[in-house]
């Protein structure tokens, strides 16, 4: 099988070495560029499979970035960024990033993220009934095709909007999504943008599935962003 392409846009070069390191080590063919315009050459003559970027480099804005390759590609790009602003990051989401991972990280994280993206945009490139295979995380199954949560082989009653907003976050498990992506996923494109009925939903939604709602181990909080869902534990 071909290794799998990874494009780093990012100026720190410790960082960029680090990244570099972990990622030949696991497998990867890694390309690098110091800035946003030798990036987004890079992007256009070598198509990689994912890019990791740095949103403050030199030359442009990473956000420019992800503007511009949205324009002609799906790539799945994940943002690497020093910014913990939580403004910044739904930004970043909203134009089309996949993903963000927040400096520092280590390595089994970056790992984790990258796996999550390639496998979600590898679900949508080929054709196959995209969410047959049911979703499983420790002891919860997610079966699709019955529409069926399970804990330890109990069934979990949900309304039809908390499993749409379980079966939503299942499918892009490992990955954070915004609390606007939601929204609009669930109740629509006119879904009013109050994150309240979203959060209601979700506190019940922990009380089924987590044994401490306050110490949640299938769904994550991400603070002002959104949540992110366990990643799915592939056979």
């Amino acid at each position: 099988m071909s290794k799998c392409s990874v494009l780093i846009i990012e100026d720190e070069k410790n960082i960029q070495n680090f990244m570099v390191k972990v990622l030949k080590r696991h497998d990867y063919r890694v390309l690098c560029a110091d800035n946003g315009t030798q990036g987004l050459e890079l992007i256009r003559s070598q198509c990689p499979d994912i890019i990791l970027l740095d949103l403050g480099l030199p030359d442009m804005d990473g956000d420019q970035i992800i503007r511009e390759v949205r324009t002609w590609s799906s790539i799945p790009i994940i943002v690497i960024s020093a910014r913990t602003a939580e403004r910044e990051k739904v930004l970043s989401l909203d134009l089309g990033a996949d993903d963000y991972i927040t400096k520092p990280f280590g390595t089994s994280e970056l790992l984790a993220r990258i796996r999550a993206s390639l496998r979600h945009s590898n679900r949508l490139r080929t054709d196959s009934s995209l969410y047959i295979r049911p979703y499983r995380h420790r002891e919860m199954v997610l079966d699709f095709s019955k529409r069926l949560l399970t804990i330890r082989g109990q069934e979990v009653h949900l309304t039809p909007i908390e499993y749409k907003i379980v079966a939503f976050l299942a499918q892009n498990s490992g990955k954070v999504i915004t609390y606007a992506s939601i929204l609009s996923n669930v109740w629509g494109p006119y879904a009013d943008d109050d994150n309240k009925i979203l959060r209601v939903n979700m506190a019940n939604i922990r009380r089924k599935i987590e044994d401490d709602p306050a110490q949640p181990r299938y769904i994550f909080t991400e603070v002002g962003v959104g949540y992110r869902m366990a990643e799915d534990e592939e056979e």
